[in-house]
């Protein structure tokens, strides 16, 4: 349990990555456009309740919170984002690049993993090496985007983030699983 507690956002980090690879898996189209229409949504309640506090505060206030343009913008790209996401899925090749910027993020965060581990001497950063070197190589590939048709891309991002969460997943289990034996032979030591 300690352990669990210890890896719980690489855990949690790695369960989302899965979750998110098989509903790209599934139906990419459809996925994003329900990721664009609900930041969409929280966009345009945030702009809404911008705009109320504008008139809830005091003149003085308000004009230096300048809330009624600040909630504008966001009801305004809330709206878009809700109505118009086909455009998003229109202008796809940009998203991909930004999206293989993250990932390449995502993939240097994780060598920083396979850095504590073998500094920590355990024995699964073969695993969390494998997992950052698939992010690194995703990233690569998506950020050149050989691909000439949006289904494979997809698809090739789907599949390579189910697998990287299974090996973090992994590593996480096996690393608990091996400093559990590795403490009862301690105390048997002692």
């Amino acid at each position: 349990m300690k352990k669990l507690k210890e890896n719980s956002v690489n855990l949690i980090m790695s369960l989302c990555e899965l979750v998110i690879g098989i509903l790209l898996l599934v139906n990419p189209v459809g996925f994003t456009t329900f990721v664009i229409r609900a930041l969409g949504v929280v966009l345009a309640i945030r702009g809404i309740v911008s705009v109320i506090s504008y008139f809830r505060a005091k003149p003085e206030e308000a004009i230096k919170k300048q809330s009624l343009a600040v909630g504008f913008i966001f009801l305004t790209i809330g709206l878009f984002c809700v109505f118009r996401s086909g455009w998003f899925i229109a202008t796809f090749p940009v998203l991909t690049v930004l999206y293989g910027v993250i990932i390449l993020f995502a993939g240097i965060t994780k060598i920083q993993w396979v850095a504590d581990c073998i500094r920590m001497k355990k024995k699964q950063w073969l695993f969390a090496l494998i997992s950052a070197a698939l992010s690194l190589i995703s990233a690569i590939i998506i950020i050149k985007n050989p691909f000439t048709t949006t289904a494979v891309l997809w698809t090739f991002t789907a599949v390579s983030l189910i697998v990287e969460a299974i090996f973090d997943v992994v590593s996480v289990f096996v690393g608990g699983r091996k400093n559990k034996k590795s403490q009862g032979k301690n105390k048997v030591t002692d």
